[in-house]
């Protein structure tokens, strides 16, 4: 026991495949079900969406969320490097609270560079809602929709899903408190990313599922990630 409570441990260091396999499956079957479209149709028009250019969802949910977003994940920089090592137990060294951060990096890497790459475009570029594109499933690869592409996965909702590689840290520690902690560091960065992507379905940005897809992936890398900084724990500590 230290001043600050027990100090930061684990309890394993697998990747959580089950909530990884069990999330796949379900979206999976969300993509079967092809309810994107359908969904989206009851949203829009052949004249567009009626919510894209709405203020609150373009400037305080989109722009402002971002920027918030940003300024949060540059702050929490700040706080990593600056807070000395040993200071508090919870918050591990600095190259260990580096290596969460880097987390949300990769995150962030992840889903734009298959952005970059998407051919899948937005529904607000279909020809049903005014564009020139007609619907392609983001499973049909090497077929041209006819729009701009570069749609698939969700960029906006990667703002703050991007934060659930966070959250393995104190899911997996050995502490209830801390696994408590876990718990809402997962719920906050889900639900604030869930909200950004209704926000973009809502102004015809995204389909559901690029969300879903976007949260599964970062979910993934996230779980990855620190399974890596738990092996280079080890191998630190066994060395010391």
């Amino acid at each position: 026991m230290t001043p600050y409570g027990h100090s930061l441990r684990f309890t394993g260091n697998g990747v959580p495949w089950r909530s990884i396999t069990a999330s796949l499956v379900l979206l999976l079957l969300w993509d079967a079900s092809g309810w994107d479209l359908p969904l989206m149709e009851a949203i829009g028009s052949p004249t567009g969406f009626p919510l894209r250019d709405n203020y609150w969802l373009e400037n305080v949910l989109h722009t402002g969320a971002r920027n918030v977003c940003v300024a949060l994940y540059l702050g929490l920089w700040v706080v990593a490097l600056a807070w000395p090592n040993g200071a508090h137990p919870l918050i591990g060294q600095r190259w260990q609270r580096s290596w969460w951060l880097l987390g949300v990096l990769v995150n962030l890497i992840v889903i734009s560079g298959l952005k970059s790459i998407s051919g899948t475009s937005c529904p607000w570029d279909l020809q049903a809602f005014g564009g020139p594109a007609v619907y392609v499933s983001h499973w049909t690869f090497g077929v041209a929709d006819g729009g701009g592409g570069r749609c698939f996965p969700g960029g906006h909702a990667s703002s703050a899903l991007a934060f659930l590689a966070l959250a393995p840290v104190w899911l997996r520690a050995a502490a209830p408190s801390h696994r408590r902690l876990g718990r809402w560091l997962f719920a906050l960065a889900l639900g604030f990313g869930l909200l950004f992507g209704l926000t973009q379905t809502l102004r015809g940005a995204h389909y559901p599922s690029h969300t879903l897809w976007t949260a599964w992936l970062c979910w993934t890398v996230g779980g990855i990630s620190h399974h890596l900084y738990q092996m280079i724990r080890t191998m630190v500590n066994s060395k010391s």
